[in-house]
């Protein structure tokens, strides 16, 4: 028998871009990984300055601030397609235009803040794929007319954070630790 958080198949994703993103990431169990990062965050948070988090670092149009927002609003909507797809809602989910989230700028706070409303947003997600029976795992639902299912959902989550994540780091020249030793 699989794990129900076990790495994606081909029924899970549908999109190339999707796999780029989860091919990307090591790891057999989405829940560990998800849990994982909540310790990234927080080491990732405290290594970023006032001075860091306010500029644009070409090539990039985006500040390191809006990154985070980025980060934060794609939780957000991750968990409601969770949410959504493992109850068995067939309905057509909508894509999003992360770009005028982004310009919106309705979330210009406290980058501790930030990152703590990501904590919390990540927990939330936690305690909803930690409650789902295994058959929810595999529920297939459709965002932009593309398949895909909870896991697929869950897996893109932790990897669309890493992706992001990962820029920062570069982008800002910090190594934080990802994991506790």
């Amino acid at each position: 028998m699989q794990m129900k958080s076990r790495r994606p198949s081909e029924t899970d994703l549908s999109l190339d871009a999707h796999w780029d993103y989860v091919n990307r990431i090591e790891g057999e169990c989405v829940l560990k990984l998800l849990s994982d990062q909540l310790y990234w965050f927080c080491e990732l948070g405290s290594c970023l300055s006032s001075e860091l988090v306010d500029r644009v670092h070409a090539p990039y149009t985006w500040t390191v601030r809006q990154a985070v927002e980025h980060c934060v609003d794609a939780e957000r909507i991750f968990g409601d397609r969770m949410l959504r797809i493992a109850a068995g809602d067939t309905t057509n989910l909508p894509a999003w235009d992360e770009n005028a989230y982004a310009n919106a700028r309705f979330g210009l706070g406290n980058i501790g803040h930030l990152i703590s409303e990501l904590g919390f947003l990540r927990q939330a997600n936690l305690v909803l794929l930690g409650r789902l029976i295994p058959s929810a795992w595999d529920n297939v639902g459709r965002v932009d007319s593309h398949p895909i299912t909870t896991r697929g959902i869950a897996w893109l989550a932790a990897a669309h954070v890493q992706h992001h994540f990962e820029i920062i780091e570069q982008r800002c020249e910090i190594a934080p630790q990802r994991a506790p030793m």
